[in-house]
């Protein structure tokens, strides 16, 4: 019972916290628009623990395109469905050479449960500080709860960033990444120039 009424807390907390978020619409602008990663800008490093305690850091995936996205919390509605999409495209991700790495705040134990949970055949990263998160600029906070914004950074295989997403749509977010993908190669082998940033939603 104690379980159930904690549970109950924290999805009232969090969700307290996501409309918020969503009611404030300028100052969401003005911190997405402060110092914020670009395509073509170096990707900050990062050295964080999976679900197994393996530390990955940004080097491990020179030579790939990486798909790094920072979702808020395992196993909440959006984050499964988007979570599950890559799942389900994983083989055509992996067609292009693209790893995909999703982080959160949550710990290694959250990640081990939602893994296993909807048999995700990829990496989850724990940041529960929150330093990476903050690095590539998805950081909210409100009051004493933190989590991470639903962004994601495609990283070409020299570590720079090609594309950023500040507006994911959980369900066709994959999809938007694996068309991404495709162009970005074909505009690589004909010596065009990095990829864009995709614009944050208006609020």
């Amino acid at each position: 019972m104690r379980m159930l009424v904690t549970t109950v807390l924290i999805a009232l907390v969090l969700g307290i916290a996501v409309a918020a978020w969503a009611l404030w619409p300028r100052e969401r602008a003005a911190a997405d628009s402060n110092n914020a990663l670009q395509a073509g800008d170096r990707a900050p490093d990062f050295r964080l623990a999976d679900a197994e305690g393996k530390v990955h850091q940004l080097s491990d995936y020179r030579g790939q395109w990486l798909v790094l996205y920072f979702y808020p919390k395992d196993d909440t509605p959006g984050c499964t469905t988007e979570a599950c999409h890559f799942r389900d495209d994983i083989a055509a991700l992996q067609a292009l050479g693209a790893r995909v790495v999703g982080v959160s705040l949550d710990d290694a134990a959250s990640h081990r449960a939602f893994s296993a949970k909807y048999h995700l055949p990829f990496t989850l990263l724990s940041d529960p500080d929150g330093k990476t998160v903050a690095a590539y600029g998805s950081l909210f906070k409100l009051g004493p709860l933190a989590m991470a914004r639903r962004h994601t950074f495609i990283i070409d295989p020299e570590g720079r960033i090609a594309k950023v997403y500040r507006d994911v749509a959980p369900k066709q977010h994959a999809a938007e990444i694996i068309t991404e993908l495709k162009r970005l190669q074909a505009a690589e082998g004909g010596g065009a120039g990095a990829g864009e940033t995709a614009p944050p939603s208006p609020g």
